[in-house]
C-alpha cells in the first residue's frame, strides 16, 4: 500500500463482495444486514452481475442511525420474513456489513430461529474491515457447508460416490471468465471419467448439488491460495483429500499436466477410472489444440514483425502465473515484470514465486505483489523494453498501454471495455481463446 494507507484502483472488494458467491448459486439470495450503499457498491464494481437477486436488488436492512443506536435485529427479522413472501428461493444467505459488525447484532441466533423452522438459511459475518472478497468467498462457502449442507448428511453419506469430485476453482464474478472456466473444467473432468460438482453458475445443479458435497470421493483445488480454506475444511469435516493445482491451466502444457495430476490422484483415492481411456481423451484434446496452432503458421509468418514480443500482467496470482507460463511456452511472448494485485496473504508469497520461477530455467520473471494497482502502474511507467509490448489487465490499464504504445487485453475486473458472458480461458479451448483475443486486438491496430 501507499504511505497514506489508501489504495488506488483496487481490484478486489471488501468482504461483503462475497455476496456474488451467493448470487452465483442458482436460486440463492443474499440478504444484506448493512447500510444501503453496500449492495450498490458491489453491483457497480462487478457490473452485469445481479443474477437471481444480487447487487442493487438484494434484500437489505438499509442500516441507518437508528439501527446504529438501537440495533437492527428486528429490522433484519422483518426483511427475512418478507423475503420469503416475495421471492421464491432455494437458499438465503445473510451477510453482515461493517455497521452490523460494529453494533454487534446477534445475527447468528436470529438466523438459527428460522433454520430451526426448516428454512434454508445461513448467516455469515462479512464486515468489510475483516477480509477481502477473495477471503470471504471461503467464509461463505464454509458457512453454507456447516449450516445448510450438514442438514442432509444422513442421506448423503460422505465419500459414497467413487467418481464424484467437488471442484474448488474460479471465484464467481471476481474471475470474469468464471462461468466458461467452470463449464470447461466440468467437460474436461467428465472426459477422464469424473463427475464434477461445480457448485456455481448454469452448470451447477443448485442446492441439490450442494447437498451432495459430502458424497464426493475427493476434491480438486485450482488456485494459488484463495479457496484453500474450503478444501481444508472439507478434508477435516468429511475426510475428503484434495489434489491442488496451483494456477489456472491454460493451453496444452498446463491442461495436460492438470488432467494427468487428477487422473493419478483419482486412482490413488480409489476412483473407478479407466486410465487408458482418460489418456486417450487427453491426447485427442491436445491433438485438436495443436491442429489449430499449426493453422496459425501463415498468420505468424506474415505478421512476425508486428506482433508483441513481451508482456506485463496485472491480475490475481492464479492468472499471473498461468498466463506467464502460457505466453512464454505456447505463444512466444516473453513475460517481463508481473504484478499480482489480489492482496495475497504473505504466507503464500514464497510458493507463488516458486511456481512462477519454474516457468523458465533461463531467466527469472520479476514479480511484484502489489494490491495498490495505481502504484503498480507507476512502477510499470518507469520500465522500458525493446520491441512491441502487451499489457494484460483491467480496464484501468488501457490508458497506461496507450501511453507506452503497447497493445492491451482486458482480462481482469473492472472491465468496462469488454463484455464477457461464457468465454473461458481455462483448458485447451481457453488457450486458443487467449491467442484469438491477443491477435485480434493486434490486428485491430492495422485498421
Amino acid at each position: 500500500m501507499s504511505r497514506s494507507g489508501l489504495i488506488e484502483q483496487e481490484r478486489f472488494t471488501c468482504a461483503i463482495g462475497a455476496l456474488q458467491t451467493v448470487v452465483a448459486i442458482p436460486r440463492a439470495v443474499p440478504i444484506l444486514h448493512s447500510g444501503p450503499g453496500c449492495g450498490e457498491m458491489i453491483a457497480g464494481f462487478f457490473e452485469r452481475s445481479t443474477g437471481y437477486a444480487g447487487g442493487c436488488t438484494s434484500p437489505c436492512t438499509n442500516f441507518t442511525e437508528k439501527e446504529v443506536v438501537f440495533g437492527g435485529i428486528n429490522r433484519l427479522r422483518d426483511i427475512i420474513k418478507n423475503t420469503y413472501k416475495v421471492l421464491d428461493t432455494d437458499l438465503q444467505v445473510v451477510l453482515t456489513g461493517c455497521t452490523a459488525g460494529i453494533v454487534g447484532d446477534d445475527v447468528d441466533s436470529l438466523v438459527s430461529e428460522f433454520a430451526e423452522e426448516g428454512k434454508p438459511i445461513v448467516s455469515v459475518e462479512t464486515a468489510g474491515f475483516k477480509a477481502t472478497n477473495f477471503e470471504a468467498h471461503s467464509l461463505v462457502v464454509n458457512a453454507i457447508i456447516d449450516q445448510y449442507v450438514s442438514r442432509f448428511e444422513d442421506e448423503n453419506k460422505p465419500k459414497s460416490q467413487k467418481n464424484t469430485v467437488n471442484l474448488i476453482a474460479s471465484i464467481p464474478y471476481q474471475d470474469p471468465f468464471w462461468k466458461g472456466n467452470l463449464a470447461e473444467y466440468k467437460r474436461l473432468l467428465a472426459g477422464i471419467g469424473l463427475k464434477a460438482n461445480v457448485l456455481f453458475g448454469p452448470q451447477s445443479g443448485g442446492v441439490k448439488e450442494w447437498q451432495s458435497i459430502p458424497t464426493a470421493l475427493f476434491n480438486i483445488l485450482v488456485s494459488p491460495w484463495y479457496g484453500k480454506p474450503i478444501a481444508d475444511h472439507l478434508k477435516s469435516k468429511y475426510g475428503q483429500e484434495y489434489t491442488w493445482f496451483h494456477h489456472i491451466p491454460i493451453g496444452a502444457n498446463q491442461t495436460e499436466a492438470f488432467l494427468n495430476q487428477v487422473v493419478e490422484f483419482a486412482i490413488e483415492q480409489g476412483a473407478d477410472i479407466d486410465k487408458a481411456a482418460a489418456q486417450e481423451f487427453i491426447r485427442h484434446e491436445s491433438n485438436a489444440y495443436y491442429e489449430e496452432i499449426d493453422n496459425l503458421a501463415t498468420f505468424l509468418l506474415e505478421f512476425r514483425y508486428g506482433l508483441p514480443n513481451h508482456a506485463h500482467i496485472l491480475h490475481d496470482a492464479g492468472y499471473v502465473v498461468a498466463l506467464s507460463k502460457f505466453l512464454l511456452h505456447e505463444v512466444g511472448i516473453v513475460p517481463k515484470e508481473q504484478f499480482i494485485t489480489d492482496a495475497t496473504p504473505e504466507k503464500f508469497h514464497e510458493a507463488i514465486r516458486a511456481d512462477l520461477k519454474s516457468t523458465s530455467d533461463k531467466k527469472e520473471i520479476p514479480l511484484c505483489f502489489e494490491p495498490d494497482a495505481g502504484k503498480a502502474q507507476e512502477i510499470l511507467r518507469g520500465i522500458h523494453h525493446n520491441g512491441r509490448g502487451l499489457i494484460i489487465g483491467s480496464g484501468w490499464d488501457k490508458e497506461l498501454a496507450n501511453e507506452k504504445g503497447y497493445d492491451f487485453l482486458s482480462a481482469a475486473i473492472p472491465s468496462p471495455y469488454r463484455l464477457v458472458m461464457t468465454t473461458n480461458y481455462a483448458g485447451f479451448t481457453g488457450g486458443l481463446r487467449v491467442i484469438e483475443d491477443i491477435y485480434q486486438m493486434v490486428l485491430s491496430t492495422y485498421e
